[in-house]
């Protein structure tokens, strides 16, 4: 499983990395908001634990432009700041757990223990861009015209990161650990081949959505303008 950790102080961070580490959790760790929000919006990972004082962008503004993304990825605001105010704040700006420091380590893994069994797509859950809806729960692509085609797991998966991350190049390296978890040669290959799948899906449906290869850089799902 996939952690970011954006925790300003060097200790701190060196501490709940190595803790992290030792329960399996891959952990990548930045220290601004900046980048916080850069790593959150590639939608690779499967939670985020976020400061809230951090330079450049605190972790409520980081929190709120990663919703606004899409990206629905768990996020447990881990902070200094006890009063309630705070913590309605950090609720509302898109975390779903809120965390205060200090804190004793068998909290906090229980509590990303939690927010990893909420890292499920929503059951009655669509996803929706341009004339596209996505249908999680039951793994069908409309499009506004009435046609629709059921999906298989991996394509469900792949434009389901697709549409969350609209507008955004996402490279092979990227789909390749969301969809499958690891990197190797024969993931990469899949990548391609299941995009050509999912493409397909589209034509069927008629949708104006296509995905482009951008060449050396990865996929995008766009819209075509219709004159």
């Amino acid at each position: 499983m996939k952690i970011l950790l954006a925790e300003d102080e060097k200790r701190m961070s060196r501490a709940l990395c190595e803790i992290m580490r030792q329960e399996g959790y891959d952990v990548t760790a930045v220290d601004n908001g900046e980048d916080a929000l850069y790593e959150a919006e590639s939608g690779i990972y499967d939670l985020i634990v976020l400061d809230v004082m951090m330079p450049g962008m605190n972790g409520y503004a980081v929190a709120k432009k990663t919703r606004a993304a899409g990206i629905r990825t768990p996020i447990l605001m881990l902070t200094a700041k006890s009063e309630l105010d705070d913590k309605v704040e950090g609720l509302d700006s898109g975390a779903d757990d809120y965390l205060t420091k200090p804190f004793m380590t068998k909290e906090l893994l229980a509590r990303l223990r939690a927010l990893a069994r909420r890292n499920i797509p929503v059951a009655d859950g669509n996803l929706k861009y341009e004339d596209l809806t996505l249908d999680i729960k039951n793994a069908v692509l409309k499009c506004e015209n009435g046609q629709s085609v059921r999906l298989g797991e991996k394509e469900l998966r792949i434009l389901e990161y697709l549409i969350a991350n609209r507008g955004q190049i996402l490279n092979r390296e990227q789909i390749a650990l969301k969809i499958w978890g690891y990197e190797n040669d024969s993931e990469y290959n899949n990548v391609e081949v299941y995009m050509s799948f999912a493409r397909k899906k589209l034509a069927f449906v008629e949708s104006r959505c296509e995905i482009k290869a951008v060449r050396g850089l990865g996929y995008e799902l766009r819209c075509r303008d219709v004159r």
